[in-house]
């Protein structure tokens, strides 16, 4: 039970006690409810923990079937099989399955039940503080939220950035094995932190994600701004490079060198970006029996059905029918 190097704040705990292991779950994580209607002969409690200041990431097996419940994990998690799966049911929504494919983010103020943790499962816990998480929004958006952050329920962790910070995790997991290893260094660590903190805001889905991922700094110019603005809110409008400028209050030229220097596109070029991407999210969720991509493009602005679908493989890597027919 319990051996820890404080240096590095790695915990490491291998325990048969059902009252040990909620313990140890309960002091890095939440205070919770562990029963275990599986096998009691093979219930063994293994679990790995390293705290990154405001972030948390562990491993954790039991050897059999569990289930626990958290009242309000006050926390955003993030929980992920890396092998075997398990259910997890929040407030009165339908319980949902997590599987080494698919991660689920858990919102901090409902109550958490899981349940159906497979034997062989093994499983990435990665707690993050709320108010963190939120600060880094902020600072990445450039401004206050307008509101709070809506999270998707499920991360993609099979490709791009939920991949990335899926790894990233068990890595810094992992170098509990290196002695002298890189989170030693206190601004290593703190970089990990930062980049776990601000990697899962582009590999989760939520409502602040599509302005995230419009390329260019978050300081910009007020005509720069002025333009923006107005075609984040109405970006099907027949904008031209005139129109825009009035819009900025500026010339065309003036505009356009604003825009190259500040977002690294041209402003028509920014417009195509912001279409592209609200395109992108209706296909994701429309029903391909009732919705065609034609009907798609046209009501956000693409008048050129061969241009648009051009630049849409270009920017995703697919074509707009296999968006709708996958997603």
């Amino acid at each position: 039970m319990g051996q820890e190097q404080s240096a590095v704040r790695f915990s490491s705990y291998r325990t048969r006690s059902v009252d040990e292991s909620h313990d140890a779950i309960a002091s890095h994580y939440y205070d919770l409810s562990l029963d275990v209607p599986g096998s009691p002969d093979t219930f063994l409690t293994e679990m790995s923990v390293v705290e990154l200041g405001e972030l948390t990431v562990g491993e954790l097996s039991f050897g059999t079937e569990v289930a626990m419940e958290f009242v309000e994990p006050r926390a955003y998690h993030v929980a992920l099989p890396l092998t075997g799966r398990f259910r997890v049911g929040q407030g009165r929504e339908a319980a949902s399955y997590a599987t080494p494919d698919r991660a689920l983010f858990l919102d901090p103020d409902r109550p958490v039940q899981v349940d159906e943790w497979s034997r062989d499962c093994r499983a990435l816990a990665v707690k993050l503080d709320r108010a963190a998480v939120h600060r880094r929004l902020e600072g990445l958006l450039g401004r206050p939220l307008g509101g709070r952050p809506r999270f998707a329920p499920y991360v993609d962790i099979t490709q791009g950035p939920g991949l990335s910070w899926a790894n990233l995790a068990r890595w810094s997991l992992s170098e509990k094995d290196v002695p002298g290893g890189l989170l030693g260094q206190p601004l290593i660590r703190a970089s990990i932190e930062r980049t776990l903190l601000e990697g899962v805001l582009y590999a989760a889905g939520h409502n602040y994600r599509e302005e995230l991922e419009i390329p260019g700094p978050r300081l910009r110019p007020a005509p720069v701004k002025r333009v923006m603005d107005v075609v984040h809110d109405r970006p099907a409008e027949p904008y031209d490079a005139t129109s825009l400028a009035a819009i900025a209050q500026v010339g065309v030229r003036t505009l356009q060198d604003a825009f190259r220097r500040h977002v690294g596109m041209s402003p028509m070029s920014y417009v195509n970006e912001v279409r592209l991407r609200r395109v992108r999210e209706q296909l994701r969720t429309a029903d391909p029996r009732t919705t065609t991509v034609t009907d798609v493009a046209y009501a956000w602005g693409f008048s050129h059905l061969g241009r648009f679908a051009q630049r849409y493989r270009t920017r995703f890597g697919e074509s707009p029918s296999q968006t709708l027919r996958t997603e």
